[in-house]
């Protein structure tokens, strides 16, 4: 990895570390289905920043599907109060709300920085230099986390809330190294799916784990289904299908070109 590229990686990895802050803060005060709701606009704000900064191509559909989802996250900013936990206030909510619709925004920005980084390295890029990439992005992201929990002594509280824990203090740590693992393996993936396709595409994807994680939460957690998250739900899904469904009929319309350029050999 060449000093340039390097540099690049490292901002933004910082700049994932900060994310990283505002989603924590955002699963501190929201449901895990709302989360997951407003987590899904980082799509909208990657296709926008995939336009500006590659020159990511749109059809219809893939700008439908834009617009669902935003509307989609539009429908959960109605009746907030019918959502909010237990004892939280309407200022602790919306805080929580606004910094998770950041942590979207932030996150649709650093998908199309990396496509961009890949672009413009003056050297070629392969999947062992992109293994490279992430382990120095994620590096520089728990750098900037561990110096903010040093600053707010946040070390300190971690035996307290293993303590505390209701599954148990083992259980608790076994959870902290579980999801630093399935962390790693998202960021990898995350910067595989770009450096093989594009940054629209990993938002997508990303996007796509959203019914799931909503299913879950209700199952698990016992947590409302209200029907302003029914609605953003539908609304989702339909956003994923007009994009897929737009990426196989321009998919077959690309072939059928092809097919037809290519010249037949005649028979001897």
């Amino acid at each position: 990895m060449k000093p340039p590229l390097f540099i690049a990686s490292a901002v933004i990895g910082i700049l994932t570390g900060l994310d990283d802050y505002l989603y924590a803060y955002g699963v501190k005060r929201l449901p895990v289905s709302t989360i997951s709701l407003i987590i899904a606009t980082h799509l909208g704000f990657t296709a926008s920043f995939a336009f500006l900064l590659v020159k990511q191509k749109f059809t219809s559909y893939s700008i439908n599907a834009v617009v669902l989802l935003t509307i989609g996250a539009g429908v959960l900013a109605l009746h907030t109060s019918n959502d909010r936990p237990e004892g939280e206030s309407i200022k602790d909510y919306l805080a929580g709300f606004f910094m998770t619709l950041g942590a979207a925004a932030l996150y649709g920005f650093v998908l199309p920085l990396v496509e961009l980084t890949y672009k413009k390295a003056k050297q070629t890029i392969t999947y062992s230099l992109v293994m490279e990439f992430q382990m120095v992005m994620c590096l520089f992201a728990t750098l900037f986390c561990t110096v903010g929990m040093l600053i707010n002594k946040d070390f300190k509280a971690i035996p307290r809330e293993g303590r505390e824990f209701e599954l148990g203090e083992t259980k608790y740590y076994v959870v902290m190294v579980l999801s630093a693992i399935i962390w790693q393996c998202f960021f990898l993936g995350v910067v595989g799916v770009i450096f093989y396709a594009s940054s629209l595409l990993s938002g997508i994807v990303i996007a796509a784990l959203l019914p799931v994680t909503e299913i879950l939460a209700v199952i698990f957690y016992r947590q409302n289904f209200q029907a302003e998250k029914g609605v953003a739900l539908a609304l989702s899904l339909w956003g994923f299908i007009s994009y897929f469904y737009g990426e196989i009929k321009d998919s077959k319309k690309k072939k059928h070109t092809l097919d037809t350029e290519i010249p037949q050999t005649p028979n001897p």
